[in-house]
């Protein structure tokens, strides 16, 4: 599903609005969903990344949708600006400064594989988000992440210390699965 441009900037104008509402409350903005047409209202899963001269400044998003479209990206913009354990709170000073980038994710579908090279050869640079779980470890990877990382088995790699493995571990119990994400920014 393609949003329109009037509602990808209220997407954005939302993410802002509840960052400048939690600078001053301490809470993400309440939502009334009244106020939104149908296609923002509906379950979607969404990121929210913060960046500061192109540095990461934040990123919280839900892998599966739990909650109405605005109501996700509201309650993230919050936790990417105020809860992000590998940063301090956002301060005022930084609002400025501040892009704000949503991921919009689509259901997340198995990726079946017989081996680590089949499962590589099977990955789309710039297209697939990965979310790979072994146990209880898990890790996603948006796929804005194929900038910064646009060889596949370097991706998977890095995937994988992100779930709290060893870059060359394997097993066949891994799982993998993938999602694609429309991003507005």
């Amino acid at each position: 599903m393609s949003l329109n441009k009037e509602n990808r900037q209220r997407l954005l104008d939302l993410a802002k609005t509840s960052i400048v509402h939690g600078l001053q409350a301490g809470r993400p903005l309440t939502i009334n969903l009244d106020d939104y047409p149908p296609e923002l209202t509906e379950p979607r899963a969404t990121f929210v990344t913060l960046q500061t001269n192109d540095q990461l400044r934040g990123c919280i998003g839900m892998l599966e949708a739990v909650r109405p479209l605005v109501e996700d990206i509201a309650e993230n913009a919050f936790s990417a600006a105020f809860k992000d354990p590998r940063f301090p709170p956002l301060d005022a000073s930084e609002l400025s400064d501040l892009e704000i980038h949503l991921s919009i994710l689509t259901p997340a579908e198995p990726v079946l594989f017989s081996s680590e090279q089949d499962l590589v050869s099977q990955l789309q640079p710039g297209i697939d988000g990965l979310i790979l779980q072994e146990g209880y470890r898990r890790g996603t990877f948006l796929p804005s992440v194929w900038e910064s990382l646009p060889e596949p088995k370097q991706f998977l790699r890095h995937l994988k210390q992100k779930a709290g493995l060893p870059p060359d571990y394997w097993s066949d119990n891994i799982r993998i699965f993938r999602y694609h994400a429309e991003i507005i920014d």
